[in-house]
């Protein structure tokens, strides 16, 4: 699985951004695409994630209710909305998949086997 991921960029609190990223490959029908992130300084976190057939999705306390992934099957891509950002929400993000996940681990970072380049978003207050 290979993923490309765009959008970010920089935003004013309280401002919206949408990331986007695309799968091309196997994907198969076990597929997990989420996004993590990483805070200057800080390890790579869970923001959300979504299964692709059921499109069930799990997000982070800290992101939830502000933020939605959501997805395009015809375009195999993942998108995360981010509303209302906050300073704290500046991070490089990632987007991950996995098609082998068990759903006691879909919010862990080193339960994904495919990564997409990272995208920065930075909120100034």
């Amino acid at each position: 699985v290979q993923l490309q991921a765009s959008g970010g960029g920089l935003a004013q609190a309280g401002d919206s951004l949408r990331l986007s990223c695309t799968a091309s490959g196997r994907t198969g029908s076990r597929l997990f695409m989420g996004w993590f992130r990483e805070p200057p300084g800080k390890e790579r976190e869970f923001v959300a994630t979504m299964n692709w057939s059921s499109g069930k999705t799990y997000y982070a306390d800290s992101v939830k209710d502000r933020f939605t992934i959501s997805k395009d099957n015809a375009k195999n891509t993942v998108y995360l909305q981010m509303n209302r950002l906050k300073p704290e929400d500046t991070a490089i993000y990632y987007c991950a998949a996995d098609t082998t996940l068990i759903l006691s681990s879909v919010r862990q970072v080193n339960a994904y086997d495919y990564w997409g380049q990272g995208t920065q978003v930075t909120v100034s207050s």
